[in-house]
């Protein structure tokens, strides 16, 4: 079930669900394809630059991706998922503060949860990669109040990418103290540094980022409410399954000499009826989904 009045604007529910007990998550999608399968298992999304860069450009993680694009795979989201939470990663803002500012009114129009601001400056990196540089505090900081003050609903998560240690802690005491929703410090590498990010941050709302292979200790929800983190974002569990069965597929066709694989009744096979029936449920009204995953 999805915490929240129904009736609230949907940045609203989703900070209510962020203050409920317990680990928010939300899992990275990269395609409708990908949604339409987190939907079955999680009330929550995460719009991942990787994942959408990956998958719209084939390009890596590192600045190629234009606001339009990502507005309108943020549209086709809502409008197959109206109930479900859309936290939508916005990178730097696209560079210039305006942008930034028109992009998240565009964003909150078409029904996005919430967005990430990073104070990365370019050219600029996945949060788990090396060779990451951060805008000076102050500018940054003037950034996030201008998104900020272009916001009605929507859930704001100020993002830094600090990494020296006494800049970490600094930032994410600033960040805290401003009117941003919740705190993300990307690349936490210890649950140790989870808690003392966790201590200058106070009673401002948290968020730890889990990426395969990144540079943060793997977590279940159950440790990260014991740190105090009160939401988790899972970027790219979709992408690199995907990626690997994809991958195993096309060796296995290769090795059949072309033959597609017989079927043989177990239920996790994928057919054409399996995915038809996924996708007619984008299309239903909202309580069939709820009926069918329940």
């Amino acid at each position: 079930m999805l915490h929240g009045n129904p009736a609230s604007g949907h940045g609203q529910r989703l900070r209510e669900e962020i203050a409920a007990p317990g680990t928010t998550p939300l899992i990275g999608v990269y395609d409708m394809y990908s949604a339409s399968i987190a939907a079955e298992h999680y009330h929550g999304m995460f719009v991942s630059g990787f994942g959408f860069a990956a998958s719209y450009y084939g390009l890596p993680d590192i600045g190629f991706i234009a606001w339009p694009d990502m507005v309108a795979f943020v549209e086709r989201l809502r409008g197959a998922f109206p109930q479900h939470h859309l936290l939508v990663d916005i990178d730097d803002g696209y560079v210039d503060p305006e942008v930034a500012c028109h992009v998240v009114r565009r964003l909150e129009r078409i029904g996005a949860s919430g967005v990430i601001l990073e104070d990365q400056k370019r050219p600029r990196r996945c949060g788990h990669a090396d060779g990451k540089q951060v805008l000076p505090l102050e500018e940054y900081l003037e950034k996030l109040d201008q998104v900020l003050a272009n916001r009605t609903d929507l859930v704001v998560v100020a993002r830094t990418d600090a990494t020296e240690e006494d800049d970490i802690l600094r930032r994410a005491e600033a960040l805290a103290a401003t009117d941003a929703d919740v705190v993300l410090v990307d690349g936490v590498r210890s649950e140790e540094w989870i808690r003392r990010i966790r201590k200058v941050v106070g009673d401002k709302p948290l968020l730890f980022n889990q990426i395969a292979g990144g540079k943060s200790p793997r977590l279940s929800l159950s440790e990260l409410t014991g740190l105090g983190v009160d939401v988790a974002i899972y970027s790219t569990p979709c992408l690199f399954a995907a990626h690997r069965a994809m991958d195993e597929a096309l060796a296995g066709l290769k090795v059949a000499d072309g033959r597609l694989p017989a079927p043989t009744g177990d239920s996790r096979q994928i057919g054409v009826r399996e995915s038809t029936e996924l996708l007619e449920r984008n299309i239903a009204h909202p309580r069939v989904r709820e009926a069918v995953r329940a």
